[in-house]
């Protein structure tokens, strides 16, 4: 063997160990943790029916995933700025959150819808009598979550459209549940716009009387979904697709148990069984998981939230973001074809 055909195959040997380390370098490392974020709240039952009966491990340990962590946030903005920076891989959290930090740059997607309707407002006890609609709220002070959030999105377009100013006839605070029924005992505002079960807690530690539910001030709405980030889907699409099949299968079994679910709540949030139970069974919430029954509402979300930041999107060069913006189908599709 001649030297110059030694010295071209030495060539190709170190060009070829090269291009092997760096293919290997540009693969991406095999996931091994997922964490789920979530609320404290009736509409995340399925993910906590999940996680208690051990589902979310045993569904997805076939893919490699050795933990899975579930983070609790107080609402939905802080979740989605968590989903944005890569602190959590999927979300259970209000739909308009995720429209509201796609705005912002967020890379995620809705798969899945998780629930319609389920919050309400509180007027405080002895304001509560006097109630008549929207117009016997002029003056008060009505804690909800911040702006981005299902709630807060809900609460002032109803009140805009009952021809009440913002801040002016009516002064919106941001408070997570905990603190606004503390501060609705305690007379520190007038009323609370909450997800369930908060309304039926602030009922039973006599702070308050529920008089609307968020169903008789949007029919339908909706309300909470499964959101995962775009490198989730890029990267482990087998896995999005494990996480959209065991929601839909511990949906269905909340949907059939609310007894047993209500305990499963209760432990998770840290509140009375029965207070659960009738949260279940009063509010207008509907758990479902078909995310082509919140297109219409979530892209009117879209537009809520479009023409309240409008000057600053449009100075941006933003425009209004559409269904194929928000939502991505095939993993739902995948389950019920």
């Amino acid at each position: 063997m001649n030297k110059k055909l030694i010295l071209s195959l030495a060539i190709i040997a170190v060009v070829s160990l090269i291009l092997i380390f760096l293919l290997i370098g540009l693969q991406p490392d095999k996931k091994t943790e997922i964490v789920i974020g979530y609320q404290p709240s009736t509409h995340h039952a399925a993910l906590m029916v999940a996680a208690e009966k051990g589902w979310w491990e045993d569904d997805l340990k076939q893919f490699g995933i050795e933990s899975i962590e579930f983070k609790k946030f107080a609402s939905g903005p802080p979740e989605m700025e968590a989903l944005q920076y890569g602190k959590i891989d999927a979300a259970y959290t209000g739909s308009a959150p995720v429209v509201s930090h796609l705005y912002e740059g967020m890379d995620a997607k809705i798969v899945a819808a998780v629930q319609i309707q389920g919050s309400g407002l509180v007027v405080r006890s002895e304001l509560a009598e006097n109630y008549t609609g929207p117009e016997s709220l002029r003056g008060m002070v009505i804690a909800t979550y911040p702006p981005g959030s299902i709630q807060y999105t809900i609460l002032t377009k109803w009140l805009s459209d009952n021809g009440l100013n913002l801040n002016k006839d009516v002064i919106i605070k941001d408070m997570g549940p905990a603190e606004a029924v503390s501060a609705l005992i305690y007379g520190h505002i007038d009323a609370v716009f909450l997800p369930s079960p908060h309304p039926e807690i602030a009922e039973k530690q006599g702070a308050g009387k529920v008089v609307e539910w968020s169903g008789d001030m949007w029919p339908g709405h909706a309300c909470c979904c499964l959101a995962v980030s775009e490198e989730l889907i890029k990267n482990d699409s087998e896995i999005v697709e494990q996480i959209v099949k065991t929601h839909i299968r511990a949906t269905e079994y909340v949907k059939d148990h609310p007894e047993e679910v209500a305990g499963i709540i209760a432990k998770w949030i840290g509140t009375d069984e029965d207070v659960v139970l009738q949260s279940i069974r009063e509010s207008d919430m509907e758990w479902i998981y078909d995310p082509y029954k919140q297109v219409e509402s979530v892209e009117k979300y879209a537009e809520v939230i479009y023409n309240l930041n409008r000057d600053r999107y449009e100075r941006r060069g933003y425009s209004l973001l559409k269904e194929h913006d928000i939502f991505d189908f095939r993993f739902y599709d995948n389950m019920t074809r």
